[in-house]
C-alpha cells in the first residue's frame, strides 16, 4: 500500500463521489452554525422547498454579534438582534441543537465544539466561518465555508471542495521560557507570509508541536488559514485522547475503544510525499507581536520594525501604507510603545488555559492606569471556571474588567470596538485594518504579552517581569 499523508487518510475516507476533472463531493461529520452565515443559507433552503437533511449533525450557537455585558437584556442593535432571533428560530423550526444567549453551552462555536467532545479526531468539520481550522487541533479535516456551502451542507450533508496540495510544517526543539503557540503561529506566518500557505492544507508537527497542551494546538491551528492556507491539523497522540475522553458528546464504553483503536491510525506514514515542507528550529522562537496591518507584519518583540528596504512595486506600497496607518516608522523600537486597551479572548485565545496565563502572570501586580482591559471568556464553561478557580478575584483585584462570552473585539460586529487611533494588543487572529473598529490599531500577541502590556502600559517582553 502507498503510504498516506494525516490529511489522505481522513479526506479519502470521506469522498462519495469524484467529478470528473473537477472537485470531490466530501460527506461532512460535523457542521457548526452561527448568526452571521446561516440566514441566507436557511433562507435558501426554504425557497428550495427543502429541509435539513441530517440535524443532528449540525450545532448552532451565537457569537459573533453578542455583547458581552448585560447578556440577559434584549440585544440593543437591531441588526445583530434579528440576526440572533432569526438562528434560534431557524434551529427550532430544523431541529437543530441551539446553544442560546445564556444557557449553559454558549460560547463561541469554535470554543464549545472541543469542550462538549462534538469535535473528533478522523472528522470532516465545517463551519460559515473562516476559524474552523481551529478543530484540526485534534487530527480532523476542518475549515471554513461559505453561505452558499452552508446550504449545500444543510440540504445535503455534502459539500463539494477541489483536493488541497499537502504541506508539513515542522517545529523540532523546545520553546524558550514564556514563548506559546500563538509565537509559534505568528513566527511561522511571518517567515512565509499570508500568501505562503495558499492552496494548501497543512500539517504541524515535530517536538515542539508535540509538546503543545490541545489549548495550545487550537490555537496553532487556529491561526493556520492566516497564512492563506485551507486549514491546519495536528496528528492526534495521547494528549488528545485525555482531552477527548469523558465529555459529553464523546463515545462511550465499547464505543469508545472502537473509535480509539481507529484514531491511533490517523499519523503520516513513513514516506509519505508533501508537496511542501518547512522545518523550523524552535530555538529561534520569541515572545512575538505585530506592528503592521496583516498577521505576517509579525517580529519578536525585542526586535525593531523592518526599514521595508529589500521590497519593492506593490509590496512597497502596502508596507509604507501599513505603517502609516499604525503610526509607526521603519526601524522604530517596538518595545516601550505605548498602548491603550488590551483584549484577552477569541477563537484564538480564550480557553481557560489562556485565563490561567494571564492570572499568574497579574498575580499581586496593578494595571497601568492607562489601559482599558477585555478579558472575555470563550464561553459560559469557561467563564465558570474562571471563577470556581478563583481567577475573576485575581483579576479584580488587579483592575481587569471580566466580561461575558462572546467574540467580542476580535471583530467590528458588536459593542466592543476599539475607538479610532489608540492601539489595542490583542489575542484574537486578525489586524486588518478597521478589524476591531474604524481607525482602530491592532498589535496581535500571545496572552502573556498582552498581560505585560496591560500591566507596563506599553509593549513590554514578558519575559522582563516574570
Amino acid at each position: 500500500m502507498e503510504p498516506k499523508t494525516l490529511f489522505d487518510k481522513i479526506w479519502d475516507a470521506h469522498v462519495v463521489k469524484q467529478v470528473e476533472g473537477g472537485p470531490n463531493v466530501v460527506y461532512i461529520d460535523r457542521h457548526f452554525i452561527h448568526e452571521v452565515t446561516s440566514p441566507v443559507a436557511f433562507l435558501g433552503l426554504e425557497k428550495r422547498g427543502l429541509k435539513v437533511l441530517r440535524p443532528e449533525k449540525t450545532t448552532a450557537t451565537p457569537d459573533h454579534n453578542v455583547p458581552t455585558i448585560n447578556q440577559h437584556e434584549s440585544i440593543k442593535d437591531e441588526l445583530s438582534r434579528n440576526q440572533v432571533e432569526a438562528l434560534k428560530n431557524n434551529c427550532t423550526k430544523h431541529g437543530i441543537t441551539h446553544h442560546g444567549l445564556g444557557t449553559e453551552g454558549h460560547g463561541v462555536v469554535h470554543i464549545i465544539g472541543p469542550e462538549m467532545g462534538l469535535t473528533q479526531p478522523g472528522m470532516t468539520i465545517v463551519c460559515g466561518d473562516s476559524h474552523t481550522s481551529t478543530h484540526g487541533a485534534f487530527g480532523a479535516i476542518a475549515f471554513g465555508i461559505g453561505t452558499s456551502e452552508v446550504e449545500m451542507v444543510f440540504a445535503s450533508q455534502c459539500i463539494m471542495q477541489p483536493k488541497p496540495k499537502k504541506m508539513k510544517i515542522a517545529v523540532n526543539g523546545t520553546l524558550k521560557e514564556g514563548v506559546t503557540a500563538k509565537d509559534i503561529a505568528l513566527y511561522v506566518i511571518a517567515q512565509i507570509s499570508t500568501s505562503g500557505g495558499t492552496g494548501h492544507f497543512i500539517e504541524f508537527a515535530g517536538s515542539a508541536i508535540e509538546s503543545l497542551t490541545m489549548e495550545g494546538r487550537m490555537t496553532l491551528c487556529n491561526m493556520s488559514i492566516e497564512c492563506g492556507a485551507r486549514g491546519g491539523m495536528i496528528a492526534p497522540d495521547e494528549t488528545t485522547f485525555e482531552y477527548v475522553q469523558g465529555r459529553e458528546h464523546a463515545p462511550k464504553g465499547e464505543e469508545w475503544d472502537k473509535a480509539l483503536a481507529y484514531w491511533k491510525t490517523l499519523k503520516t506514514d513513513e514516506g509519505a510525499e508533501f508537496d511542501t515542507i518547512y522545518e523550523y528550529d524552535a530555538a529561534d522562537i520569541e515572545p512575538m507581536i505585530t506592528f503592521g496591518t496583516n498577521p505576517g507584519m509579525g517580529a519578536k518583540i525585542k526586535s525593531s520594525i523592518p526599514t521595508g528596504d529589500d521590497l519593492s512595486g506593490s509590496d512597497k506600497i502596502s508596507f509604507d501604507k501599513s505603517l502609516e496607518y499604525m503610526g509607526f516608522n521603519p526601524g522604530d523600537q517596538l518595545e516601550g510603545k505605548a498602548i491603550d486597551y488590551v483584549f484577552v479572548g477569541s477563537c484564538t485565545n480564550g480557553r481557560i488555559e489562556d485565563f490561567r496565563a494571564i492570572a499568574s502572570f497579574v498575580k499581586g501586580k496593578q494595571k497601568a492606569e492607562n489601559v482599558i482591559t477585555w478579558l472575555v471568556p470563550g464561553s459560559k464553561a469557561v467563564e465558570k471556571q474562571i471563577i470556581a478557580e478563583g481567577l475573576d478575584k485575581i483579576f479584580e483585584e488587579a483592575g481587569f474588567a471580566l466580561r461575558q462570552p462572546g467574540c467580542s473585539a476580535c471583530l467590528a460586529m458588536n459593542d466592543d470596538k476599539i475607538p479610532a487611533g489608540k492601539y489595542s494588543v490583542s489575542t484574537s487572529n486578525r489586524n486588518f485594518e478597521g478589524r476591531q473598529g474604524p481607525g482602530a490599531r491592532t498589535l496581535l500577541a500571545s496572552p502573556l504579552v498582552a498581560a505585560a502590556a496591560a500591566v507596563t502600559g506599553k509593549i513590554t517582553d514578558p519575559r522582563d517581569i516574570m
